[in-house]
């Protein structure tokens, strides 16, 4: 999809420097309907000063503004004053096609990284949300050291004449350092090699099985909203499959996946088809969105089908049980460089 440049001038004038900022929601999830708001995702990094004292400030920082296609707020306003946490001097915007709904939530560095070890699937989902509005160096490593699927495919990998900003974990125990040798470990590695090792170690990136269980109580609470609604909705049915989906793709194959279009490509459930192009006919109030009584019983059967099947997806799942200390130390050297680089 097409970033609307409005969405880059509200992460550009963020508080804070942001190691990444990327879309979450229903966009991420494939099924935006037209009047769909857009939520911004993403890590700041609190300057030293910030965070070396007795309290600390701002380790998450949330906004949520309305951009009029001029570039203006309702009500007269200009500029990007937020209702939330409002903030003088931010630019105005160019115009673009329509009004814009949207809000931001970012955390620190340090709780990101926190939750990353915590089978957290929200951040896992955010940090390789392929749809990214800011970007640097450090995103790309984050996503190397915490999925090492991620790392053959990537900027780090593809570019060797680019020596890697940091260390990033090895199997068996070993750091590979920013000029290719191996710390703690023999000899020296190509990044080949170190592709290698990542994607043969158990024993590396935070995605575990018990990510299942994210998963598993998120599809709960996601059902019980589904049923809390009268007439019930398109919209929340559609969260229950995407999270099912996700959680029993990521017990298979280690790798993040929330787009449900795409997940549906090797699924192949003959309905999701259908719930996603009512979802997409039109504003999610409309009646094409909702659903009859006669659909419910059928999509109650297939969630506990799936509840099942993410179960035993869990229960023969090969992740790892924690993450490494390896890849806690690589997180930790990040975190300490990125820290340090902010001031």
């Amino acid at each position: 999809m097409t970033i609307d440049p409005r969405l880059r001038r509200i992460v550009a004038a963020q508080p804070y420097p942001l190691l990444f900022a990327t879309i979450s929601g229903a966009h991420l999830y494939g099924f935006p309907s037209p009047d769909s708001d857009f939520d911004l995702r993403g890590a700041h990094i609190l300057p030293v000063e910030k965070v070396v004292g007795l309290g600390v400030s701002d380790e998450t920082v949330q906004q949520e503004m309305i951009v009029e296609p001029d570039g203006g707020l309702p009500n007269g306003n200009t500029g990007l004053e937020s209702p939330v946490n409002p903030q003088a001097g931010m630019p105005a915007l160019h115009p673009f096609a329509a009004r814009l709904e949207m809000d931001i939530v970012s955390h620190d560095v340090r709780k990101f990284f926190g939750l990353l070890l915590k089978k957290n699937g929200y951040v896992l989902e955010q940090l390789y949300s392929p749809l990214i509005v800011h970007t640097t160096p450090e995103h790309e490593e984050l996503k190397a050291v915490c999925n090492p699927r991620h790392f053959a495919g990537s900027n780090v990998c593809a570019k060797k004449a680019r020596p890697h900003p940091g260390p990033l974990p090895r199997g068996e125990g070993e750091i590979v350092s920013a000029s290719g040798q191996v710390q703690g470990g023999v000899g020296e590695s190509s990044r080949a090699g170190l592709s290698r090792s990542l994607l043969t170690s158990a024993a590396t990136g935070v995605i575990t099985r018990h990510h299942a269980h994210h998963y598993l109580g998120f599809a709960e609470t996601q059902w019980k909203l589904f049923l809390k609604e009268s007439p019930r909705r398109v919209k929340p049915l559609l969260y229950v499959y995407r999270v099912l989906l996700t959680g029993i793709h990521l017990m298979r194959t280690g790798e993040v996946e929330a787009n449900l279009v795409r997940l549906d490509e090797s699924f192949k459930l003959p309905y999701i088809a259908d719930l996603v192009a009512r979802k997409l006919a039109g504003p999610e109030n409309l009646a094409v969105g909702q659903l009859l009584d006669s659909e419910i019983a059928f999509h109650e059967s297939e969630y506990q089908r799936l509840r099942v099947e993410l179960q035993a997806a869990h229960d023969a799942s090969q992740l790892q049980e924690v993450p490494s200390a390896q890849t806690r130390r690589a997180l930790n050297d990040l975190l300490v460089r990125v820290r340090l680089g902010s001031k």
